[in-house]
Protein backbone atom coordinates (compact mmCIF):
# COMPACT_ATOMS: atom_id res chain seq x y z
CA UNK A 1 0.00 0.00 0.00
CA UNK A 2 1.37 3.07 -1.09
CA UNK A 3 1.79 5.32 2.22
CA UNK A 4 0.88 8.94 2.59
CA UNK A 5 1.71 10.88 5.28
CA UNK A 6 1.11 14.17 5.75
CA UNK A 7 1.08 16.93 8.55
CA UNK A 8 -2.25 17.28 10.47
CA UNK A 9 -2.51 20.64 8.90
CA UNK A 10 -2.53 19.18 5.35
CA UNK A 11 -5.58 17.20 6.44
CA UNK A 12 -7.74 20.13 6.94
CA UNK A 13 -11.08 19.06 5.66
CA UNK A 14 -11.61 19.67 1.73
CA UNK A 15 -14.74 20.20 0.72
CA UNK A 16 -14.52 20.02 -2.83
CA UNK A 17 -12.33 16.79 -2.64
CA UNK A 18 -14.82 14.51 -0.08
CA UNK A 19 -17.80 15.99 -1.35
CA UNK A 20 -17.28 15.74 -5.05
CA UNK A 21 -14.33 12.80 -5.30
CA UNK A 22 -12.79 12.21 -8.65
CA UNK A 23 -13.48 8.21 -10.34
CA UNK A 24 -14.47 4.86 -9.40
CA UNK A 25 -12.32 2.94 -7.30
CA UNK A 26 -12.14 0.39 -9.76
CA UNK A 27 -13.25 -2.09 -11.67
CA UNK A 28 -17.01 -3.19 -11.69
CA UNK A 29 -19.36 -2.48 -9.60
CA UNK A 30 -22.87 -4.43 -8.22
CA UNK A 31 -25.41 -3.97 -10.80
CA UNK A 32 -29.04 -4.04 -10.69
CA UNK A 33 -31.20 -6.91 -12.30
CA UNK A 34 -34.59 -7.70 -12.83
CA UNK A 35 -35.83 -10.05 -10.45
CA UNK A 36 -37.58 -12.49 -12.95
CA UNK A 37 -33.70 -12.57 -14.83
CA UNK A 38 -31.76 -13.61 -11.88
CA UNK A 39 -32.43 -17.20 -10.98
CA UNK A 40 -31.30 -18.45 -14.20
CA UNK A 41 -29.26 -16.16 -16.17
CA UNK A 42 -25.35 -15.49 -16.51
CA UNK A 43 -23.91 -13.47 -13.91
CA UNK A 44 -23.62 -10.07 -14.94
CA UNK A 45 -20.89 -7.61 -14.81
CA UNK A 46 -19.53 -7.42 -10.73
CA UNK A 47 -21.71 -10.44 -10.24
CA UNK A 48 -20.58 -14.22 -9.74
CA UNK A 49 -23.16 -17.17 -9.03
CA UNK A 50 -22.50 -19.98 -6.96
CA UNK A 51 -21.76 -22.56 -5.65
CA UNK A 52 -18.51 -23.05 -7.17
CA UNK A 53 -16.29 -19.93 -7.82
CA UNK A 54 -12.64 -18.71 -8.22
CA UNK A 55 -11.43 -15.24 -6.58
CA UNK A 56 -8.13 -13.67 -6.87
CA UNK A 57 -6.97 -11.25 -4.54
CA UNK A 58 -4.57 -8.40 -5.51
CA UNK A 59 -3.21 -4.91 -5.93
CA UNK A 60 -5.63 -2.43 -8.01
CA UNK A 61 -4.16 1.27 -8.82
CA UNK A 62 -7.23 3.76 -8.00
CA UNK A 63 -7.28 7.51 -8.21
CA UNK A 64 -10.54 8.73 -5.77
CA UNK A 65 -9.36 11.79 -4.99
CA UNK A 66 -6.79 13.02 -7.17
CA UNK A 67 -4.07 10.74 -5.74
CA UNK A 68 -2.61 7.53 -7.39
CA UNK A 69 -3.03 5.00 -4.72
CA UNK A 70 -3.01 1.07 -4.65
CA UNK A 71 -6.10 -0.99 -3.51
CA UNK A 72 -6.30 -4.25 -2.24
CA UNK A 73 -9.13 -5.68 -4.94
CA UNK A 74 -11.20 -8.94 -5.50
CA UNK A 75 -11.09 -10.23 -9.07
CA UNK A 76 -9.54 -6.59 -10.28
CA UNK A 77 -11.68 -4.63 -8.47
CA UNK A 78 -12.91 -2.48 -4.91
CA UNK A 79 -15.60 -3.43 -3.54
CA UNK A 80 -15.25 -7.06 -4.84
CA UNK A 81 -18.05 -8.53 -7.37
CA UNK A 82 -21.20 -9.81 -5.92
CA UNK A 83 -21.21 -13.72 -4.97
CA UNK A 84 -24.62 -15.16 -4.77
CA UNK A 85 -25.52 -18.35 -3.77
CA UNK A 86 -28.77 -20.10 -2.88
CA UNK A 87 -29.92 -21.77 0.59
CA UNK A 88 -29.26 -25.35 0.59
CA UNK A 89 -26.07 -25.65 -1.54
CA UNK A 90 -22.60 -26.55 -0.53
CA UNK A 91 -20.32 -23.92 -1.65
CA UNK A 92 -16.55 -24.15 -2.81
CA UNK A 93 -14.33 -21.00 -3.45
CA UNK A 94 -10.71 -20.84 -4.51
CA UNK A 95 -9.45 -18.02 -3.06
CA UNK A 96 -5.40 -17.39 -4.59
CA UNK A 97 -3.39 -14.41 -3.32
CA UNK A 98 -1.04 -12.35 -5.34
CA UNK A 99 -0.31 -10.23 -2.57
CA UNK A 100 3.08 -9.57 -0.82
CA UNK A 101 1.39 -10.36 2.49
CA UNK A 102 -0.89 -12.96 4.22
CA UNK A 103 -5.05 -12.53 3.33
CA UNK A 104 -8.15 -14.06 4.05
CA UNK A 105 -11.69 -13.56 4.01
CA UNK A 106 -14.18 -13.46 6.35
CA UNK A 107 -18.02 -14.77 5.57
CA UNK A 108 -19.57 -12.29 7.99
CA UNK A 109 -22.83 -13.01 9.39
CA UNK A 110 -22.61 -16.75 8.17
CA UNK A 111 -23.41 -19.90 9.87
CA UNK A 112 -20.57 -22.36 9.06
CA UNK A 113 -17.78 -24.79 10.44
CA UNK A 114 -15.34 -22.52 12.24
CA UNK A 115 -12.61 -23.37 10.41
CA UNK A 116 -14.19 -22.25 7.66
CA UNK A 117 -15.04 -18.72 9.43
CA UNK A 118 -11.54 -16.77 7.93
CA UNK A 119 -9.86 -15.65 10.91
CA UNK A 120 -6.06 -16.01 10.94
CA UNK A 121 -4.73 -17.74 13.88
CA UNK A 122 -7.97 -18.18 15.54
CA UNK A 123 -9.69 -20.17 12.86
CA UNK A 124 -7.23 -21.24 10.37
CA UNK A 125 -3.64 -20.45 9.04
CA UNK A 126 -4.32 -17.29 6.73
CA UNK A 127 -3.40 -17.82 3.11
CA UNK A 128 0.18 -17.14 2.64
CA UNK A 129 1.51 -15.25 -0.83
CA UNK A 130 0.91 -17.44 -3.50
CA UNK A 131 -1.43 -20.00 -1.60
CA UNK A 132 -4.43 -21.33 -2.84
CA UNK A 133 -7.30 -21.77 -0.05
CA UNK A 134 -10.91 -24.23 -0.73
CA UNK A 135 -13.46 -22.72 1.59
CA UNK A 136 -16.15 -24.98 1.65
CA UNK A 137 -19.58 -24.98 3.59
CA UNK A 138 -23.02 -25.47 3.60
CA UNK A 139 -25.46 -22.34 3.04
CA UNK A 140 -28.08 -22.83 5.58
CA UNK A 141 -29.69 -19.40 5.89
CA UNK A 142 -30.72 -16.75 3.31
CA UNK A 143 -31.06 -12.51 3.32
CA UNK A 144 -27.93 -9.96 2.45
CA UNK A 145 -24.77 -10.29 3.51
CA UNK A 146 -21.33 -9.26 3.02
CA UNK A 147 -17.52 -10.36 3.24
CA UNK A 148 -14.25 -8.79 3.54
CA UNK A 149 -10.69 -9.31 5.03
CA UNK A 150 -9.59 -10.12 8.59
CA UNK A 151 -5.83 -9.52 7.80
CA UNK A 152 -4.33 -6.76 8.86
CA UNK A 153 -5.89 -3.53 6.76
CA UNK A 154 -7.14 -5.20 4.22
CA UNK A 155 -10.73 -3.97 4.90
CA UNK A 156 -9.69 -0.61 4.85
CA UNK A 157 -8.26 -1.22 1.55
CA UNK A 158 -10.92 -2.25 -0.39
CA UNK A 159 -10.97 -6.01 0.32
CA UNK A 160 -14.84 -5.92 0.77
CA UNK A 161 -17.38 -7.36 -1.03
CA UNK A 162 -21.49 -8.27 -1.02
CA UNK A 163 -22.71 -12.08 -0.42
CA UNK A 164 -26.11 -12.38 -1.07
CA UNK A 165 -27.82 -15.43 -0.17
CA UNK A 166 -31.20 -16.28 -1.98
CA UNK A 167 -33.71 -18.67 -0.11
CA UNK A 168 -35.33 -21.75 -1.06
CA UNK A 169 -38.65 -20.20 0.06
CA UNK A 170 -40.43 -17.32 -1.94
CA UNK A 171 -39.92 -14.60 0.07
CA UNK A 172 -42.29 -12.60 2.10
CA UNK A 173 -42.67 -9.28 0.61
CA UNK A 174 -42.46 -8.37 -3.37
CA UNK A 175 -40.16 -6.38 -5.40
CA UNK A 176 -39.22 -6.42 -9.28
CA UNK A 177 -35.54 -5.02 -9.57
CA UNK A 178 -32.59 -5.79 -7.01
CA UNK A 179 -29.56 -3.69 -6.16
CA UNK A 180 -26.94 -3.63 -4.14
CA UNK A 181 -25.60 -0.47 -2.10
CA UNK A 182 -22.02 -1.35 -0.72
CA UNK A 183 -21.39 2.00 1.41
CA UNK A 184 -17.48 2.49 2.56
CA UNK A 185 -14.71 5.03 3.55
CA UNK A 186 -11.22 5.75 1.47
CA UNK A 187 -8.24 7.08 2.96
CA UNK A 188 -5.29 8.28 0.58
CA UNK A 189 -3.20 7.42 3.90
CA UNK A 190 -1.96 4.27 4.48
CA UNK A 191 -4.34 2.75 7.96
CA UNK A 192 -1.28 2.50 9.72
CA UNK A 193 -0.51 5.71 9.31
CA UNK A 194 -3.98 7.14 10.69
CA UNK A 195 -3.74 4.56 14.06
CA UNK A 196 -0.52 6.28 14.45
CA UNK A 197 -2.19 9.74 14.28
CA UNK A 198 -4.67 8.60 16.70
CA UNK A 199 -2.44 6.93 18.91
CA UNK A 200 -0.47 10.61 19.19
CA UNK A 201 -3.92 12.13 19.76
CA UNK A 202 -7.68 10.53 19.58
CA UNK A 203 -8.84 13.56 18.63
CA UNK A 204 -6.43 13.89 15.66
CA UNK A 205 -9.18 13.90 12.84
CA UNK A 206 -11.84 16.20 14.67
CA UNK A 207 -11.77 19.75 13.57
CA UNK A 208 -14.78 20.64 15.24
CA UNK A 209 -13.88 21.02 18.42
CA UNK A 210 -15.65 23.62 20.77
CA UNK A 211 -14.23 26.98 21.14
CA UNK A 212 -14.63 30.34 23.59
CA UNK A 213 -17.54 31.31 20.99
CA UNK A 214 -19.09 28.09 21.19
CA UNK A 215 -18.91 28.18 25.47
CA UNK A 216 -20.66 31.88 24.68
CA UNK A 217 -23.43 30.62 22.44
CA UNK A 218 -24.37 27.61 24.75
CA UNK A 219 -24.15 30.35 27.93
CA UNK A 220 -26.97 32.06 25.58
CA UNK A 221 -28.86 29.15 25.12
CA UNK A 222 -28.60 27.67 29.13
CA UNK A 223 -27.05 30.43 31.17
CA UNK A 224 -23.97 30.53 32.72
CA UNK A 225 -24.08 28.39 35.61
CA UNK A 226 -26.04 25.43 33.43
CA UNK A 227 -22.77 25.81 30.73
CA UNK A 228 -19.92 25.64 33.59
CA UNK A 229 -20.77 23.09 34.89
CA UNK A 230 -21.55 21.29 31.71
CA UNK A 231 -17.91 22.35 30.45
CA UNK A 232 -16.51 21.17 33.65
CA UNK A 233 -18.10 17.33 33.58
CA UNK A 234 -16.62 16.87 30.23
CA UNK A 235 -13.01 18.96 30.70
CA UNK A 236 -12.64 16.38 34.12
CA UNK A 237 -12.93 13.48 31.57
CA UNK A 238 -10.93 15.03 29.25
CA UNK A 239 -13.77 14.32 26.59
CA UNK A 240 -14.96 16.41 23.98
CA UNK A 241 -19.27 16.03 23.15
CA UNK A 242 -18.29 16.89 19.37
CA UNK A 243 -15.99 13.78 19.15
CA UNK A 244 -18.32 11.82 17.24
CA UNK A 245 -16.51 9.37 14.87
CA UNK A 246 -12.77 8.69 15.29
CA UNK A 247 -11.89 8.96 11.81
CA UNK A 248 -14.03 11.82 9.77
CA UNK A 249 -13.89 13.27 6.17
CA UNK A 250 -10.60 15.65 7.20
CA UNK A 251 -8.87 11.86 5.53
CA UNK A 252 -12.22 9.67 4.44
CA UNK A 253 -13.90 10.07 1.58
CA UNK A 254 -17.74 8.07 1.63
CA UNK A 255 -18.40 5.72 -1.53
CA UNK A 256 -21.33 4.01 -2.56
CA UNK A 257 -20.68 0.55 -4.58
CA UNK A 258 -16.75 2.43 -5.00
CA UNK A 259 -18.16 5.57 -6.56
CA UNK A 260 -17.23 8.96 -4.56
CA UNK A 261 -20.30 11.42 -4.89
CA UNK A 262 -19.25 12.96 -7.95
CA UNK A 263 -19.23 9.75 -9.52
CA UNK A 264 -22.93 8.99 -9.09
CA UNK A 265 -23.42 5.75 -8.90
CA UNK A 266 -26.86 5.28 -10.57
CA UNK A 267 -29.52 2.44 -10.20
CA UNK A 268 -32.35 2.33 -12.80
CA UNK A 269 -35.64 1.46 -12.61
CA UNK A 270 -38.61 1.73 -14.72
CA UNK A 271 -41.67 3.65 -13.75
CA UNK A 272 -43.56 1.75 -11.50
CA UNK A 273 -41.12 -1.34 -10.37
CA UNK A 274 -40.82 -2.13 -6.59
CA UNK A 275 -36.96 -1.33 -5.97
CA UNK A 276 -35.03 -3.66 -3.59
CA UNK A 277 -32.33 -1.83 -2.45
CA UNK A 278 -29.89 -4.05 0.05
CA UNK A 279 -27.57 -1.55 1.96
CA UNK A 280 -24.71 -2.95 3.37
CA UNK A 281 -22.05 -0.19 5.47
CA UNK A 282 -18.87 -2.22 4.41
CA UNK A 283 -16.94 0.76 6.17
CA UNK A 284 -13.82 0.66 8.19
CA UNK A 285 -14.75 3.28 10.78
CA UNK A 286 -18.21 5.18 9.81
CA UNK A 287 -21.59 5.24 10.71
CA UNK A 288 -24.12 6.35 8.46
CA UNK A 289 -27.77 8.26 8.34
CA UNK A 290 -29.73 7.03 5.02
CA UNK A 291 -32.54 8.64 3.39
CA UNK A 292 -33.66 9.10 -0.11
CA UNK A 293 -35.59 12.64 -0.27
CA UNK A 294 -39.08 11.76 -1.62
CA UNK A 295 -39.15 8.35 -1.17
CA UNK A 296 -40.77 6.22 2.12
CA UNK A 297 -38.50 3.18 2.94
CA UNK A 298 -40.59 0.39 3.72
CA UNK A 299 -37.74 -1.82 5.83
CA UNK A 300 -37.88 -5.43 4.92
CA UNK A 301 -35.07 -7.02 6.48
CA UNK A 302 -32.11 -6.93 9.18
CA UNK A 303 -28.70 -8.34 8.91
CA UNK A 304 -30.36 -10.47 6.75
CA UNK A 305 -33.42 -11.82 8.44
CA UNK A 306 -36.96 -10.99 7.66
CA UNK A 307 -38.56 -8.18 9.67
CA UNK A 308 -42.64 -7.25 9.52
CA UNK A 309 -42.25 -3.88 7.44
CA UNK A 310 -42.00 -0.66 8.83
CA UNK A 311 -41.69 2.06 6.86
CA UNK A 312 -39.50 5.21 7.67
CA UNK A 313 -37.60 8.16 6.16
CA UNK A 314 -34.35 7.29 7.45
CA UNK A 315 -32.24 4.88 9.55
CA UNK A 316 -28.65 4.68 10.99
CA UNK A 317 -26.68 1.72 10.03
CA UNK A 318 -23.71 1.17 11.66
CA UNK A 319 -20.21 -0.68 10.81
CA UNK A 320 -21.47 -4.17 9.55
CA UNK A 321 -25.08 -4.12 9.92
CA UNK A 322 -27.32 -4.83 6.76
CA UNK A 323 -30.76 -3.27 5.95
CA UNK A 324 -32.99 -4.40 3.05
CA UNK A 325 -35.64 -1.54 2.42
CA UNK A 326 -38.14 -1.58 -0.62
CA UNK A 327 -38.86 1.73 -2.74
CA UNK A 328 -41.46 2.56 -5.13
CA UNK A 329 -40.33 5.35 -6.70
CA UNK A 330 -41.91 7.69 -9.13
CA UNK A 331 -40.76 8.51 -13.18
CA UNK A 332 -38.31 11.04 -12.13
CA UNK A 333 -34.74 10.80 -10.31
CA UNK A 334 -33.88 10.41 -6.82
CA UNK A 335 -30.89 11.48 -4.30
CA UNK A 336 -29.40 8.15 -2.57
CA UNK A 337 -27.87 10.11 0.27
CA UNK A 338 -25.60 8.47 3.12
CA UNK A 339 -24.35 11.17 5.23
CA UNK A 340 -21.71 10.32 7.70
CA UNK A 341 -22.91 10.72 11.27
CA UNK A 342 -20.29 13.83 12.45
CA UNK A 343 -21.32 15.40 9.35
CA UNK A 344 -17.94 15.90 7.62
CA UNK A 345 -19.19 13.91 4.56
CA UNK A 346 -21.60 11.71 3.02
CA UNK A 347 -22.18 9.19 0.22
CA UNK A 348 -24.22 9.69 -2.73
CA UNK A 349 -25.88 8.03 -5.64
CA UNK A 350 -29.18 7.74 -7.98
CA UNK A 351 -31.78 6.05 -8.57
CA UNK A 352 -33.17 7.02 -12.25
CA UNK A 353 -36.04 5.99 -14.83
CA UNK A 354 -33.28 6.58 -17.55
CA UNK A 355 -29.68 7.19 -17.70
CA UNK A 356 -27.69 10.44 -17.09
CA UNK A 357 -30.46 11.91 -14.72
CA UNK A 358 -30.06 12.83 -10.87
CA UNK A 359 -31.31 14.90 -8.41
CA UNK A 360 -30.17 17.36 -5.86
CA UNK A 361 -28.10 16.91 -3.06
CA UNK A 362 -29.78 17.73 -0.11
CA UNK A 363 -27.35 19.70 2.86
CA UNK A 364 -25.65 17.77 5.81
CA UNK A 365 -27.67 17.75 8.73
CA UNK A 366 -26.10 19.88 11.81
CA UNK A 367 -23.57 17.71 13.66
CA UNK A 368 -24.75 15.89 16.80
CA UNK A 369 -23.11 16.75 20.51
CA UNK A 370 -22.49 14.11 22.91
CA UNK A 371 -24.94 14.35 25.91
CA UNK A 372 -25.05 13.63 29.92
CA UNK A 373 -26.78 10.28 28.86
CA UNK A 374 -23.92 9.18 26.34
CA UNK A 375 -21.90 10.19 29.50
CA UNK A 376 -23.66 7.57 31.61
CA UNK A 377 -24.71 10.31 33.61
CA UNK A 378 -28.52 10.49 33.05
CA UNK A 379 -31.76 9.24 33.58
CA UNK A 380 -33.83 9.90 30.53
CA UNK A 381 -35.22 7.44 28.47
CA UNK A 382 -38.05 4.99 28.11
CA UNK A 383 -36.49 2.34 30.33
CA UNK A 384 -34.44 4.53 32.40
CA UNK A 385 -35.29 2.26 35.24
CA UNK A 386 -33.19 -0.45 34.16
CA UNK A 387 -29.85 1.42 35.54
CA UNK A 388 -28.62 -0.12 38.85
CA UNK A 389 -30.70 -3.18 38.13
CA UNK A 390 -29.14 -5.94 38.39
CA UNK A 391 -28.70 -8.82 35.54
CA UNK A 392 -31.82 -10.97 37.00
CA UNK A 393 -34.05 -7.38 37.05
CA UNK A 394 -32.83 -6.19 33.55
CA UNK A 395 -33.92 -10.54 32.34
CA UNK A 396 -37.34 -9.71 33.56
CA UNK A 397 -37.52 -5.84 31.95
CA UNK A 398 -36.40 -7.43 29.06
CA UNK A 399 -39.22 -10.57 28.99
CA UNK A 400 -37.06 -12.95 29.77
CA UNK A 401 -38.62 -16.26 31.27
CA UNK A 402 -35.94 -16.55 34.13
CA UNK A 403 -33.06 -14.50 35.87
CA UNK A 404 -30.09 -16.29 35.31
CA UNK A 405 -26.85 -16.11 37.54
CA UNK A 406 -24.52 -12.98 36.22
CA UNK A 407 -21.18 -14.52 35.34
CA UNK A 408 -18.86 -12.02 34.11
CA UNK A 409 -15.71 -13.61 33.02
CA UNK A 410 -13.22 -10.89 34.53
CA UNK A 411 -14.50 -10.65 37.72
CA UNK A 412 -14.71 -7.10 37.27
CA UNK A 413 -17.62 -4.59 38.61
CA UNK A 414 -17.98 -0.85 37.81
CA UNK A 415 -15.91 0.44 40.92
CA UNK A 416 -12.72 -2.17 40.01
CA UNK A 417 -12.72 -0.27 36.23
CA UNK A 418 -12.39 3.31 37.81
CA UNK A 419 -8.70 4.46 37.75
CA UNK A 420 -7.91 1.69 35.44
CA UNK A 421 -4.96 3.17 32.49
CA UNK A 422 -7.55 1.89 29.54
CA UNK A 423 -10.63 3.11 31.01
CA UNK A 424 -11.18 7.24 30.89
CA UNK A 425 -15.20 6.66 32.08
CA UNK A 426 -17.26 4.39 33.86
CA UNK A 427 -21.04 5.08 32.66
CA UNK A 428 -22.99 6.13 36.19
CA UNK A 429 -26.16 5.03 34.86
CA UNK A 430 -26.91 3.13 32.40
CA UNK A 431 -30.23 2.15 30.28
CA UNK A 432 -31.96 0.67 27.07
CA UNK A 433 -31.72 3.20 24.00
CA UNK A 434 -32.75 0.81 21.82
CA UNK A 435 -36.59 3.08 21.04
CA UNK A 436 -33.76 6.07 20.30
CA UNK A 437 -32.25 6.12 16.99
CA UNK A 438 -29.14 7.98 18.13
CA UNK A 439 -26.77 11.55 18.86
CA UNK A 440 -28.13 13.68 15.08
CA UNK A 441 -31.61 11.99 14.54
CA UNK A 442 -33.34 11.75 17.95
CA UNK A 443 -35.63 15.07 17.41
CA UNK A 444 -35.79 14.83 13.71
CA UNK A 445 -39.14 15.26 12.19
CA UNK A 446 -38.57 12.86 10.23
CA UNK A 447 -39.40 9.03 10.49
CA UNK A 448 -36.31 7.28 12.37
CA UNK A 449 -35.62 3.93 12.62
CA UNK A 450 -34.94 2.18 15.68
CA UNK A 451 -33.67 -1.13 16.97
CA UNK A 452 -37.29 -0.77 19.04
CA UNK A 453 -39.19 -0.97 15.82
CA UNK A 454 -37.44 -4.50 14.36
CA UNK A 455 -40.06 -7.35 14.77
CA UNK A 456 -38.90 -10.85 13.48
CA UNK A 457 -40.44 -12.82 10.99
CA UNK A 458 -38.82 -15.82 11.67
CA UNK A 459 -37.43 -15.17 15.05
CA UNK A 460 -35.10 -17.87 17.65
CA UNK A 461 -37.11 -21.35 17.32
CA UNK A 462 -34.55 -21.91 20.69
CA UNK A 463 -37.32 -20.47 23.87
CA UNK A 464 -35.15 -22.16 26.29
CA UNK A 465 -33.94 -19.33 28.56
CA UNK A 466 -29.98 -18.57 28.93
CA UNK A 467 -28.29 -20.97 31.89
CA UNK A 468 -26.53 -17.72 32.64
CA UNK A 469 -25.17 -13.87 31.60
CA UNK A 470 -21.59 -12.75 30.68
CA UNK A 471 -21.31 -9.69 31.52
CA UNK A 472 -18.58 -7.11 29.58
CA UNK A 473 -18.25 -3.38 29.49
CA UNK A 474 -16.96 -1.48 26.54
CA UNK A 475 -14.31 0.65 27.38
CA UNK A 476 -11.64 2.81 26.18
CA UNK A 477 -9.19 5.55 26.76
CA UNK A 478 -9.08 8.70 24.45
CA UNK A 479 -5.64 9.56 25.69
CA UNK A 480 -3.99 6.61 24.80
CA UNK A 481 -6.47 5.93 22.12
CA UNK A 482 -7.12 2.26 23.30
CA UNK A 483 -9.94 0.03 23.06
CA UNK A 484 -11.08 -3.16 25.44
CA UNK A 485 -13.47 -5.02 27.35
CA UNK A 486 -13.80 -4.46 30.95
CA UNK A 487 -10.67 -2.33 30.81
CA UNK A 488 -8.15 -5.12 28.85
CA UNK A 489 -6.87 -4.93 25.34
CA UNK A 490 -6.80 -8.40 23.70
CA UNK A 491 -3.40 -9.16 24.29
CA UNK A 492 -4.00 -9.05 27.88
CA UNK A 493 -7.48 -11.23 28.16
CA UNK A 494 -8.54 -14.64 28.35
CA UNK A 495 -10.84 -16.56 26.26
CA UNK A 496 -14.83 -16.42 26.54
CA UNK A 497 -15.49 -20.00 27.73
CA UNK A 498 -18.56 -21.60 26.45
CA UNK A 499 -20.07 -25.09 26.82
CA UNK A 500 -21.11 -26.83 23.44
CA UNK A 501 -25.08 -26.33 23.42
CA UNK A 502 -25.28 -23.63 26.21
CA UNK A 503 -27.77 -21.17 25.66
CA UNK A 504 -26.17 -17.97 27.02
CA UNK A 505 -27.10 -13.64 27.46
CA UNK A 506 -24.16 -11.42 26.76
CA UNK A 507 -24.94 -8.50 28.26
CA UNK A 508 -22.68 -5.28 26.84
CA UNK A 509 -22.45 -1.68 28.50
CA UNK A 510 -21.10 1.15 26.97
CA UNK A 511 -18.82 3.02 29.17
CA UNK A 512 -17.19 4.90 26.13
CA UNK A 513 -18.49 7.91 24.27
CA UNK A 514 -18.66 6.43 20.97
CA UNK A 515 -21.14 3.85 19.64
CA UNK A 516 -19.44 0.69 19.21
CA UNK A 517 -21.01 -2.17 16.34
CA UNK A 518 -20.11 -5.48 18.23
CA UNK A 519 -19.87 -8.97 16.21
CA UNK A 520 -20.28 -12.41 17.17
CA UNK A 521 -18.69 -14.50 14.40
CA UNK A 522 -20.40 -18.00 13.40
CA UNK A 523 -23.75 -17.08 15.30
CA UNK A 524 -26.84 -15.43 15.56
CA UNK A 525 -28.24 -13.73 18.26
CA UNK A 526 -31.78 -12.71 19.47
CA UNK A 527 -31.41 -8.95 20.03
CA UNK A 528 -33.43 -8.16 23.61
CA UNK A 529 -35.60 -5.18 22.49
CA UNK A 530 -38.43 -5.77 24.18
CA UNK A 531 -40.09 -7.43 21.11
CA UNK A 532 -40.89 -10.23 23.22
CA UNK A 533 -41.33 -13.41 21.45
CA UNK A 534 -40.53 -12.19 18.04
CA UNK A 535 -36.72 -10.38 18.56
CA UNK A 536 -34.81 -10.11 15.73
CA UNK A 537 -31.91 -12.05 14.84
CA UNK A 538 -28.46 -10.39 13.88
CA UNK A 539 -25.24 -10.41 13.87
CA UNK A 540 -23.71 -7.16 15.04
CA UNK A 541 -25.16 -4.53 17.29
CA UNK A 542 -24.41 -1.26 17.80
CA UNK A 543 -24.53 -0.02 21.19
CA UNK A 544 -24.69 3.46 21.79
CA UNK A 545 -22.80 5.49 24.76
CA UNK A 546 -24.18 4.67 28.00
CA UNK A 547 -26.48 1.85 27.18
CA UNK A 548 -26.75 -1.62 28.36
CA UNK A 549 -27.80 -3.86 25.45
CA UNK A 550 -28.37 -7.74 26.22
CA UNK A 551 -28.79 -10.60 23.29
CA UNK A 552 -28.84 -13.92 23.54
CA UNK A 553 -27.77 -17.25 21.79
CA UNK A 554 -27.24 -21.07 21.90
CA UNK A 555 -23.36 -21.97 21.37
CA UNK A 556 -24.67 -25.01 18.94
CA UNK A 557 -21.08 -25.00 16.77
CA UNK A 558 -17.98 -26.10 18.12
CA UNK A 559 -14.59 -23.87 17.48
CA UNK A 560 -12.72 -20.61 18.48
CA UNK A 561 -14.77 -17.75 17.10
CA UNK A 562 -14.29 -13.87 17.06
CA UNK A 563 -16.21 -11.58 19.16
CA UNK A 564 -14.92 -7.56 19.04
CA UNK A 565 -16.31 -4.14 17.82
CA UNK A 566 -16.44 -3.76 14.17
CA UNK A 567 -14.72 -0.29 13.72
CA UNK A 568 -11.43 -1.58 12.20
CA UNK A 569 -8.92 0.58 14.44
CA UNK A 570 -10.91 -0.17 17.66
CA UNK A 571 -10.62 -3.83 16.67
CA UNK A 572 -6.54 -3.67 15.79
CA UNK A 573 -5.91 -2.00 19.28
CA UNK A 574 -7.77 -4.10 21.74
CA UNK A 575 -11.05 -4.74 21.33
CA UNK A 576 -11.21 -8.06 20.91
CA UNK A 577 -11.76 -11.24 22.49
CA UNK A 578 -11.74 -15.01 21.30
CA UNK A 579 -14.96 -17.21 22.47
CA UNK A 580 -14.26 -21.13 22.65
CA UNK A 581 -17.52 -23.28 22.10
CA UNK A 582 -15.84 -27.03 23.38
Amino acid sequence: MISACSPRLALAPDRRRFVQGLALAGGAVALGAPIWARAEAPAVSGTLIGPDLDLTIGELPVNITGKARLATAINGSTPGPTLRFKEGQTVSINLTNHLREPTSIHWHGLRLPADMDGVPGLSFRGIMPGETFTYRFPVVQSGTYWYHSHSGMQEQTGLIGALILEPKSPEPYAFDRDYVVVLSDWTDEDPMTVIGNLKQQGNYYNFHQRTLGTFADDVKRKGFKATWTDWTMWGAMRMSPTDIMDVTGATYTFLVNGRPPAANWTGLFKPGERVRLRFINGAAMSTFDVRIPGLPLKVVAADGGDVDPVTVDEFRIGVAETYDVIVEPGDRAYTLFAQAQDRTGYARGTLAPRPGMSAAVPPMDPRPMRTMTDMGMDGMGAMAGMEGMDAGAMAMATGSAEAPVVVNADGVDPESLEGQPMVDNVAMKTQSRQDQAGDGLDGSDRRVLTYGDLRALKPDTNTRPPSRDIEYHLTGNMQRWTWGFDGKKFSGSSPIHIELGERVRFVLINDTMMEHPIHLHGFLFSLENGQAGAAPLKHTVNVKPGERVGFVFTADTPGHWAFHCHLLYHMESGMFRTVVVA
